[in-house]
């Protein structure tokens, strides 16, 4: 028989994708008795076992835990889950669920059918589906400058998802390339852990862990800035690309200050630029990104006062960050001699080469509205800003999932 005669096992929906955001789909498909296949080609949620370092805690309190059905039930919903805890939350959650999962099998293309619906194409064979949720997470591909190839081959070079704790990095100095989430908690976890460290300092924008008596977050959340949708937002699409404000649950929560870690001996430079001559070139620019970052830290404290006083709240007294540490000169090379190890912390890119369907922008990133596309079946799901600030969290996916769920259900309707 020729393959243009194969006839592929045939399902509803196919699921690509067995993280938070795969599972929540098959949650809502699983009410609704519609037939799908979640495949994942490793282990799912394995994300989370795989890629976050030791001390790896969530950044969000653990009561924004809300995956559908599973909302967080421990002991301590103002604290931070550590990576444990998180797996423990997931694990669960797939336990309770029971999915029709296929883990171990990758999916190599996806591509719309001449008469309507897609083909699958996977290690284990080929599929048919009507309709195709992509819930893979998409941004896979870490980002490397290409000049990291000609630094010398005694520096340990390693992406932000393989850091696991400064007991696996060689004796000597390191350098962390990125200061958004990542990268200021894992330069936190190596100077705490007595490394000598150097951090390139990118924009990425900082907030308080606690101000006025509460969570941030606490506040944010009884201000409705996470039901605010991308199109209410004053960027618009634009906040997709934003970086994540720093910030870290470890220890039960705390700022991250990285004028702190200066003034406890860590160097910071301004955004790396290159390799020439022996040694790493930063770019200028240090004291506008520390500025920059503190802005954004006060008038988001500030919106919280603005807030306090309207609802007329009584709460601890207003506060404004004021520097603890300025750079005095901006140090603008990095002889790689003394370096023993780089963490690249400058993130992801989109991932898409196997799903064959016009339905990206010109930077390769999925166009859709609240993950619908305008190729018809085909949802995305568990996007940062898919929707709000929670799509790519455990506060939004679920409201995410069941949204295009009905979507779904309203297609195989009119099939």
């Amino acid at each position: 028989m020729g393959m243009t005669e194969y006839k592929p096992h045939e399902i509803d929906v196919a699921v690509i994708g067995g993280g938070q955001a795969g599972l929540s789909a098959s949650y809502y498909l699983k009410e609704q008795g519609i037939s799908h296949i979640v495949f994942e080609r490793g282990q799912a949620m394995e994300a989370w076992r795989a890629q976050r370092w030791d001390n790896f805690c969530l950044v969000t309190p653990n009561w924004q835990c809300q995956l559908p059905g599973h909302g967080y039930g421990g002991a301590d919903p103002d604290g931070f889950m550590r990576k444990p805890e998180i797996i423990e939350y997931l694990e669960a959650f797939k336990k309770k669920l029971d999915p029709p999962l296929r883990e171990g099998v990758e999916v190599t293309r996806v591509a719309p059918r001449a008469q309507g619906g897609f083909e699958i194409v996977t290690s284990e064979g080929r599929f048919a589906a009507s309709q195709v949720v992509v819930a893979s997470g998409g941004y896979r591909e870490p980002i490397i400058p290409r000049f990291a190839e000609r630094l010398p081959a005694s520096i340990l070079q390693i992406q932000s998802a393989d850091y696991r704790n400064a007991a696996q990095l060689p004796e000597g100095e390191v350098l962390v390339v990125g200061s958004g989430q990542s990268g200021a908690q894992i330069a936190e976890d190596l100077h705490l852990a007595g490394k000598r460290v150097h951090l390139a300092v990118g924009n990425a924008p900082r907030c308080a862990r606690f101000y006025r008596g509460r969570d941030v977050v606490a506040w944010l959340a009884d201000m409705g800035y996470y039901e605010m949708s991308v199109e209410e937002h004053p960027l618009r699409e634009g906040v997709r690309d934003n970086t994540n404000h720093y910030v870290t649950g470890r220890d039960g929560g705390r700022d991250i200050d990285l004028r702190k870690f200066a003034a406890e001996g860590m160097q910071l430079y301004g955004a790396l630029d290159g390799f020439a001559q022996g040694a790493l070139r930063f770019k200028p620019g240090l004291t506008q990104a520390l500025d920059a970052a503190d802005a954004t830290y006060n008038s988001i404290n500030a919106a919280i006062d603005k807030f306090i006083a309207a609802q007329n709240i009584e709460a601890p007294p207003a506060s404004v960050y004021e520097p603890v540490w300025r750079p005095e000169a901006e140090p603008q090379a990095l002889n790689v001699d003394g370096l023993a190890a780089i963490i690249w912390c400058i993130g992801f890119k989109p991932d898409f080469g196997w799903l064959d369907a016009p339905v990206f922008n010109g930077a390769g990133r999925p166009a859709h509205r609240r993950g619908v596309t305008a190729q018809p079946g085909l949802y995305f799901l568990g996007l940062p800003w898919l929707h709000t600030w929670g799509s790519g969290r455990f506060s939004g996916v679920a409201r995410d999932a069941a949204f295009i769920v009905q979507q779904i259900v309203t297609a195989l309707a009119s099939v």
